[in-house]
């Protein structure tokens, strides 16, 4: 397996996290320790309405000076958006957009957009939600295979977070060009085996990413007890190796079911030193290297 830096960690998307442009993280791929980005498809880095031909040979030419690969391309998505107001084209505007995002990432060399599935919605039917996503899905990966290119839905949103789910939302959709990007991290939350998820989902994997964090409680204070209500805990960011998520297990079984791809870092919440440029630098440094430890041990 082979490390990927995602540009997300440095895109000013959490309060106090610097923002870089996109070719400054490029630059930084190389001396962090990995050897490939993964773009996050939207501004301010790379969103279908900037990337045309010249922006698309400007970032060709920088990647391949540097040396560096495009791993994946990210993309956003929210499957179950505009449900409410079923008038509006949303699965459309995604379909659209998956299209663009597949002809880009071919630009780029890269076989991979990453996508989401839906948010669950209050007063939506689930099985309305699941049809939208299977035929929305359905429909983009036909576009993406075009360009040669794969759909990984990431475990992220509320609809098949599951890993079971998600292996029966892959058979359902059954298109080879609409897989897996399986991460431990919602795993890890639902207190599943990392290692037998892991072995489950490699042989539809095509990326994976990581990400480690802690457990932090909280409480709410109630008077007439004088006392305190647990309440859900909150997850504290912190380097890889540092948190309850156990990586060994999850690239073990992924390596075990056979899959070998690309393992994406992330910083994509606060850490509790914030979000200079040095302290993410020193952050993607350590968690690199890290990261290769375990991945030379399994």
């Amino acid at each position: 397996m082979r490390i990927a830096l995602h540009s997300v960690s440095s895109a000013g998307v959490w309060p106090g996290q610097v923002c870089l442009p996109i070719e400054q993280v490029i630059r930084k791929v190389r001396p962090l320790g990995a050897e490939a980005v993964m773009l996050m498809a939207k501004r301010p880095h790379c969103s279908v309405l900037d990337l045309g031909a010249a922006r698309l040979a400007e970032l060709r030419a920088l990647l391949d000076s540097e040396g560096v690969e495009v791993a994946c391309l990210a993309g956003y998505t929210d499957l179950g958006a505009g449900m409410d107001f079923p008038d509006n084209p949303y699965p459309e505007k995604e379909v659209l957009y998956l299209a663009e995002l597949a002809r880009l990432a071919a630009e780029l060399g890269t076989e991979v957009v990453r996508v989401f599935t839906a948010f669950e919605r209050p007063g939506i039917r689930f099985a309305d939600v699941h049809r939208r996503v299977v035929e929305t899905l359905r429909e983009a990966a036909d576009r993406a295979a075009a360009h040669g290119v794969t759909l990984g839905i990431q475990n992220h949103h509320d609809h098949a977070v599951h890993y079971l789910a998600l292996r029966d939302l892959l058979t359902e959709i059954d298109h080879p060009h609409c897989r897996a990007c399986f991460d431990a991290w919602s795993t890890a939350l639902h207190g599943d085996d990392l290692a037998e998820a892991a072995r489950t989902l490699a042989p539809r994997t095509v990326f994976t990413t990581v990400a480690d964090y802690q457990r932090r409680k909280r409480f709410r204070y109630n008077p007439s007890l004088v006392s305190y209500s647990e309440e859900q805990p909150y997850l504290q960011m912190v380097p890889l190796g540092e948190g309850f998520i156990d990586y060994g297990a999850f690239l073990g079984g992924l390596r075990a079911g056979g899959y070998d791809g690309w393992v994406g870092f992330e910083m994509c919440a606060p850490f509790v030193q914030g979000g200079s440029e040095d302290t993410l630098d020193r952050v993607a440094r350590v968690s690199i290297a890290r990261l290769r430890e375990l991945l030379n041990a399994v």
